[in-house]
C-alpha cells in the first residue's frame, strides 16, 4: 500500500528562484515535479502555505503549521507530513511542532526541511533534501520518532538539532547527542533512540513570549518594558550554566509574582536539569522564581515556553511542565 504524505510548503530559499524569465517563486507543486519520479516514495498531496521568509516569520505561522502537521495525521489520515521551511528558524519551528504533535506524533512522520541554494541554483540541495524528506515522512520507521529535521540526508531529532552553519548545505548539527538516522536511497536507516517524548501541551500555546539576551550591566527595565509590551513570560539567555546579572534578580521576582514566568536558558551547552539543582554559586536566579529551561538552547526555551502557558498560562503551571520535561519519561505528549 502506497502511503500518503502531506507536503506543506512555505516557501522560502528551498523555493527561491534567481534565474531571469522564471516565477521568482516555486509552488508545491513545481518543487514536487523537479523531483525524478522514482525518488518518490509516497503519494504526496501539496498544501501551499503562505508564510514570512523564515528570518522574519511569525509565531501565528508557527503555531498554524503546527497545528496543521497535527491534524493532518490524527484527522486527515495521512501518514507523514513534510514542511519545506526556511533554513533560518528551522531549528526552533521544528520543535514547536514537536511539542504540539501529541498522539501524532506516534502514529506517522513529521519532517520539516529547507535549503540553504535556491531552486535554480547551480548544485541546489533542495530537491535531494525535498525527495529525502518524502522518504522519511513515509517511512513506518520514523512513527513515534517525534519531529525531524531533514537535511543532506541527516535526520536530526527537533529537539537536538542547531543551525550551526549558514555557509554550508551541511548546516545543521545534532552535536553534542547523534544523528537520529539517514535516508539511504527512499528508506530510513534509524541509527539512534528519539528523545523521550515533551510532555502533552494542554491547550493553545501562548503566542507572546519574550527572548532576551543577557549581558553585564544590563538594566533590568528591558524586563519589564517586554511585558509592559504584551509579553506572557520571558526566557532570558544566561550564560555558563544558567547565570544572568545580580541587578536582574529584583525584577524577575517582580514579574514571577505578577504570574510572569521567567525562564532561564544559557548561550552555552548545559546538562538538562534545573536551575534550584546546580551547584553553588550557579543558578541563584531560581531563589526568586526563575524557572530552568532544563538544557534547552534559548530559542527552544522560548518556543517551549508558549507551550506551556497553553496549559494553565501561570508560573506554576510552567514550572510543572518544564520539570516534566526534565525528568526521564516525563514526557507525555
Amino acid at each position: 500500500m502506497v502511503s500518503r504524505v502531506l507536503l506543506l510548503a512555505a516557501k522560502d530559499t528551498i523555493a527561491y528562484s534567481t534565474r531571469p524569465g522564471r516565477a521568482a517563486v516555486a509552488s508545491g507543486a513545481e518543487l514536487l515535479a523537479a523531483l525524478p519520479p522514482d525518488l518518490l516514495a509516497a503519494e504526496v498531496v501539496v498544501e501551499d502555505v503562505l508564510a514570512e521568509p523564515g528570518w522574519d516569520v511569525s509565531s501565528a505561522t508557527m503555531l498554524g503549521l503546527g497545528r496543521r502537521a497535527r491534524a493532518a495525521i490524527s484527522d486527515d489520515g495521512y501518514d507523514g507530513v513534510v514542511i519545506s521551511y526556511g533554513t533560518d528558524t528551522l531549528a526552533e519551528t521544528a520543535f514547536l511542532v514537536d511539542l504540539m504533535a501529541g498522539p501524532a506524533a506516534s502514529r506517522g512522520g513529521i519532517v520539516l526541511t529547507g535549503a540553504l541554494r535556491h531552486w535554480d541554483e547551480l548544485s541546489t540541495d533542495g530537491p535531494r533534501n525535498l525527495a529525502s524528506s518524502i522518504a522519511a515522512a513515509a517511512d513506518p520507521a520514523l512513527a513515534g520518532a517525534g519531529a525531524v529535521v531533514c537535511v543532506d540526508d541527516e535526520l536530526h531529532a527537533a529537539r537536538w538539532v542547531s543551525m550551526v552553519d549558514a555557509t554550508t548545505v551541511r548546516a545543521f548539527s545534532s552535536a553534542p547527542d547523534g544523528v537520529l538516522g539517514r535516508v539511504v536511497g527512499t528508506r530510513v536507516e534509524m541509527l539512534g533512540t528519539p528523545p523521550p517524548r515533551p510532555p502533552a501541551a494542554g491547550g493553545e500555546p501562548e503566542s507572546d513570549v519574550a527572548l532576551i539576551k543577557t549581558y553585564p550591566g544590563m538594566n533590568p527595565v528591558l524586563l519589564t518594558a517586554a511585558v509592559d509590551a504584551g509579553a506572557r513570560g520571558v526566557v532570558l539567555e544566561g550564560t555558563g550554566l544558567g547565570n544572568v546579572p545580580v541587578d536582574l534578580f529584583v525584577a524577575i521576582g517582580d514579574l514571577t509574582d505578577g504570574d510572569i514566568p521567567v525562564v532561564v536558558a544559557s548561550r552555552c551547552r548545559t546538562r538538562p536539569v534545573g536551575l534550584s539543582e546546580l551547584p553553588a554559586p550557579a543558578g541563584l536566579a531560581a531563589k526568586v522564581g526563575a524557572i530552568g529551561a532544563r538544557g534547552l538552547a534559548p530559542e527552544k526555551a522560548r518556543v517551549a515556553l508558549m507551550v506551556a502557558l497553553g496549559t494553565d498560562g501561570g508560573v506554576v503551571a510552567a514550572r510543572e511542565w518544564f520539570d516534566r520535561l526534565g525528568r526521564p519519561g516525563g514526557g507525555d505528549g
